[in-house]
């Protein structure tokens, strides 16, 4: 006598299959986000193709048409772009540094301690994340000149150096940090900064590296508030300087502004493609979408 045999109740059931809207949706999906990928790199494609060919050959995509380097050596020749690397090396370093001091400061405050109009004062940082920079250009700038910064990376790197967004992200990271690192801390005998130096900072070092790409890669390529503050090459950025440069009262060379431009952007292109792995998972750590 034969038993039957029935399904374990442990078996997974087959997943179901996709219907054929959700597939459609699926599908249109990913042909949207490759369409938008596509507008997006469109540009730097063409600048691409346009640096390694005469103007002609770029305009008229002939896909006969030999590689050259004459326009890389004529758009290096063209303009001071070291001075201009400089500059912008030393603008979002300084940019950098001061909002890393400033940011950890305040959101190790928000985070651990308790004062009267806490959460009124975290209201009104946070406000800040709705006021355009833009909005603030010409207040900046009188302050600037007051204070006797105008055309100095000083008075370029100042006004950004308290950054809401920043605020809200170290405090966010500091508050998911155990309190009892923070207490083993206090009884081996560190003080307030001890413990934010030893405990809080190595803790969040994914969150300070992810902070630290957008906060480069947004003032490497920031043109406004630059071009309004400097006046000379001492202190131009590249921006400013590529501005001028693809001016057309300086003549107009498609070929030539296209390898200006891949100049410019290299350092962050090159510094994206080799600590790529390093960045993605930066990012996924510190929860920035």
């Amino acid at each position: 006598m034969t038993t039957a045999s029935f399904p374990s109740s442990n078996t997974p059931a087959p997943a179901a299959a996709a219907a054929p809207g959700e597939r459609f949706w699926n599908i249109a999906d990913t042909a949207g986000a490759w369409l938008l990928a596509l507008l997006w790199i469109a540009p730097l494609l063409f600048a691409l193709w346009a640096a390694f060919h005469t103007s002609n050959a770029a305009l008229s995509l002939d896909w006969r048409a030999p590689l050259i380097l004459q326009n890389f050596r004529e758009a290096w020749l063209a303009a001071p772009w070291l001075r201009y690397f400089l500059n912008t090396f030393v603008l979002v370093s300084l940019i950098l540094v001061g909002q890393f001091t400033l940011c950890t400061l305040a959101g190790f405050a928000f985070a651990r301690f308790q004062f009267s109009g806490k959460h009124i004062v975290f209201v009104l940082v946070l406000l800040q994340l709705f006021v355009l920079p833009e909005i603030l250009i010409v207040e900046n700038y009188a302050m600037v000149t007051r204070l006797g910064l105008f055309d100095t990376p000083f008075g370029m790197a100042v006004p950004y150096m308290a950054s809401a967004f920043g605020i809200f992200l170290l405090r966010q990271a500091f508050m998911q940090i155990p309190r009892e690192l923070e207490e083993a801390a206090r009884i081996e005998g560190c003080g307030w900064f001890g413990v934010l130096w030893r405990v809080y900072v190595p803790a969040a070092k994914p969150v300070y590296l992810a902070y630290a790409l957008v906060s480069v890669a947004t003032h490497w390529n920031n043109f406004l508030w630059p071009l309004i503050v400097t006046n000379s090459q001492a202190t131009r950025p590249l921006t400013v300087g590529l501005s001028l440069f693809g001016a057309p009262e300086s003549g107009v060379n498609i070929s030539i502004i296209s390898a200006a431009t891949l100049l410019a952007i290299a350092p962050l292109m090159i510094g994206f493609l080799v600590f790529q792995r390093q960045f993605i998972q930066a990012f996924l750590r510190a929860g920035i979408r």
